[in-house]
């Protein structure tokens, strides 16, 4: 029995097979039948799931190839985040950014179009600028930004092949900080939403949906020195020091103004701690960043729904991009995202009601986490699935990488 690392979805695939080098992924491709890759299980759906083979790419991390001159680092597709973050900290260097969780995989992270936070901070697939893939043929294929087909591979979801290398934009190493603010109001929130999202370089707002106070807002600001001043107020909220701010989350990185590196400040979470609150589903949905008031009042009109079966809400920003299946595709966004009570009944009875007063705004779910769309539903929200799904039919003709979900989704 294997299961997503929050024990909430059983992958039914009759056949596992770990891989760590380039050449055991050729030859499980080579033998036939249907293949899909899985990386380190953080997606709640049967996303990554087969009727053939999965190949579990945990353990194909390899080495890493770092280029000063192009400001590059190559990966394999299986390395954590935490553990390149801590390899090009070592060197000077850094990412843009980082998800929430530095457990989650280059190749599975960035074929899903995961984020980080920040108005300005494009989604981590937009720091990709070259992928490695082992395709229907067996072969290794390479793929450079501004190529014919990069815009439609890089998010590709396993649809053509099975990813086993990145190389991915670095920059100098930079140190950062976090604060709370607390006592922020729905109203102000709503009236300046921009000036909550822009407060710094990362901003992550915790919200159980209260009817009074928005919650939450942690404010991940970057440094040029370590004294450099943050103000005490956030439109009508205060700072505040010392309290765990997610209660029953004893690994979170610091807190409390701290200054310190990057790595130690972007996630929420610690490598070498437990990412969330571990018995979970989620959900998330984007939304345009200029809808985000009108979007966040109609989710509010659903608390009394919402509220018995959640954990808790994180809103965050990314900005646009030009990759044919992000969910910033041409458009700055807002994320909505749920962490639900292992409660699947009761997640899936609210998750229609979600989906309908979004709607009006054009939300595009996470590819990798639990949604009630169909393919229909889908191309009305991707303008471009239709040309990333001929795609994916032309690299893969015999439907090697199909699977159920991406057939319901539209992609195949």
């Amino acid at each position: 029995m294997t299961r997503n690392w929050a024990g909430t979805h059983e992958y039914t695939a009759p056949r596992i097979v770990t891989a760590s080098t380039v050449d055991e992924v050729q030859r499980v491709i080579a033998g036939g039948g249907p293949v899909h890759a899985m990386g380190t299980r953080h997606s709640f759906t049967d996303l990554p799931d087969t009727t053939g083979t999965l190949l579990d790419l945990a353990g194909l991390t390899g080495g890493f190839a770092l280029d000063t001159e192009a400001g590059t680092v190559t990966v394999a597709a299986g390395t954590r985040y935490g553990v390149l973050a801590l390899w090009l900290d070592e060197r000077g260097y850094a990412l843009h950014n980082l998800g929430s969780l530095p457990h989650i995989s280059v190749g599975g992270a960035t074929a899903t179009a995961t984020h980080g936070s920040g108005n300005t901070n494009g989604v981590l697939t937009s720091a990709v600028r070259g992928i490695r893939y082992v395709g229907a043929d067996a072969q290794v294929h390479e793929v450079s930004q501004g190529e014919p087909d990069f815009d439609a591979l890089a998010v590709g979801l396993g649809a053509f092949g099975v990813l086993v290398s990145l190389t991915l934009a670095v920059q100098p190493t930079y140190r950062a900080r976090q604060d709370v603010y607390k006592e922020v109001s729905w109203d102000a929130a709503l009236e300046q939403f921009d000036e909550i999202t822009g407060a710094g370089y990362s901003v992550s707002v915790f919200t159980r949906w209260e009817p009074d106070l928005l919650g939450d807002v942690w404010v991940k600001t970057r440094l040029d020195a370590d004294d450099d001043p943050v103000p005490d107020a956030l439109l009508n909220g205060s700072r505040v020091i010392g309290a765990n701010p997610l209660e029953g989350l004893p690994d979170l990185t610091e807190l409390g103004g701290v200054p310190g590196p990057w790595l130690a400040r972007l996630p929420h979470f610690r490598l070498e701690g437990k990412p969330s609150f571990g018995d979970e589903i989620q959900s998330e949905y984007f939304v345009a960043r200029s809808d985000a008031p009108a979007a966040l009042r109609a989710v509010r009109e659903l608390a009394p729904q919402i509220q018995p079966v959640l954990f808790v809400s994180e809103l965050r920003t990314a900005a646009s991009d030009d990759l044919w299946l992000s969910g910033a595709y041409q458009r700055d966004f807002l994320a909505i995202h749920f962490t639900w009570h292992n409660d699947d009944a009761g997640v899936r009875a609210v998750l229609p009601l979600i989906e309908q007063a979004l709607a009006p705004f054009g939300a595009r779910p996470h590819w990798g986490k639990l949604h009630l769309f169909d393919a229909d539903a889908m191309a009305r929200v991707h303008p471009r699935l239709g040309d990333a799904r001929a795609v994916f039919e032309r690299l893969d003709p015999e439907g090697r990488f199909v699977n159920a979900h991406l057939e319901r989704v539209g992609v195949r």
